[in-house]
């Protein structure tokens, strides 16, 4: 009995540290820095992914206080933003947010796996709710900004996962420009992605297993990538940067175990004509 005991009292400690470790939300910073063709223009991105709002343990009111000190050009919102449709109804505080911050050049939003659970009503319902508050939705599908006269287009593409990505969908028509920007929520496309015209990719999805212990095994049935041990943060492929956030909220159960949520701030200097990137953080 006292064993048993003894052992129910480790896993009621090590769920309230695993709880815990969700509130321990991380600004991480990443630079992305230009070749000499750099124009002198930089483009400063707020990455929220991942916020899962049955399990996310940062309220609007924090989150507007770790960020309002901070001028944001583009908000980019990376997927995953619920899977049931009683939760429809916690979005909009957290999208008055976003409204709030004011970035210069607007807020833009993918989906992902679990927001395609939802039945076409509801997910209706949170695209329509996420357009109401300013967040311009990308579903295969690129438009263009000037950043003081250098051009970027911003590419969202749909889920890889679900099979709603299209590539020729999302680079038909587009126009030419200095640098472009991809948003899209499982990193997966990016292997599909040699020869597509992109500079910096920005995703979300593995959560760098959210149980992130000893090894996050179970993203073994996520992709390739995860099979590559490419999880998270700042990475390469095609010789060119992406970045995957270990996201803001959790799925099933709200805990982390060796991971940490996150918000990301990229600070993108931007080149003229496709300047090669080098990514530092």
């Amino acid at each position: 009995m006292f064993v048993s005991a003894f052992l129910f009292f480790v896993i009621v400690v090590a769920i309230v540290k695993a709880h815990k470790n969700t509130k321990d939300i991380q600004m991480e910073k990443v630079r992305i820095e230009a070749s000499h063709t750099h124009s002198g223009q930089s483009l400063k991105v707020l990455q929220i992914s991942d916020m899962h709002l049955e399990n996310l343990s940062i309220s609007p009111k924090e989150m507007y206080t770790r960020l309002k000190d901070e001028d944001f050009d583009l908000i980019a919102l990376t997927g995953d933003f619920l899977d049931r449709k009683r939760t429809l109804k916690k979005l909009p505080d957290y999208l008055e947010v976003f409204e709030k911050l004011n970035p210069a050049h607007g807020t833009y939003a993918v989906f992902g796996n679990h927001d395609y659970v939802l039945k076409d009503g509801h997910f209706k319902q949170l695209e329509q709710l996420l357009n109401q508050y300013g967040c311009q939705t990308m579903r295969n599908e690129h438009t263009q900004i000037d950043v003081n006269g250098v051009k970027i287009n911003i590419i969202g593409i749909d889920d890889y996962g679900t099979g709603h990505s299209d590539l020729f969908a999302s680079y038909d028509g587009i126009e030419e420009s200095d640098y472009n920007l991809v948003l899209t929520h499982d990193p997966n496309v990016v292997l599909d992605m040699d020869g597509s015209q992109f500079d910096y990719l920005l995703s979300g999805h593995f959560h760098n297993g959210q149980i992130h212990w000893p090894k996050p095994y179970h993203l073994v049935k996520m992709g390739k990538l995860a099979r590559m041990n490419m999880v998270k943060g700042l990475l390469y492929m095609h010789d060119k940067p992406f970045y995957i956030s270990e996201g803001l909220g959790q799925t099933g159960l709200n805990i982390r175990v060796g991971s940490r949520p996150e918000m990301t701030v990229h600070e993108i200097q931007i080149g003229k004509a496709h300047a090669q990137t080098v990514a530092v953080s």
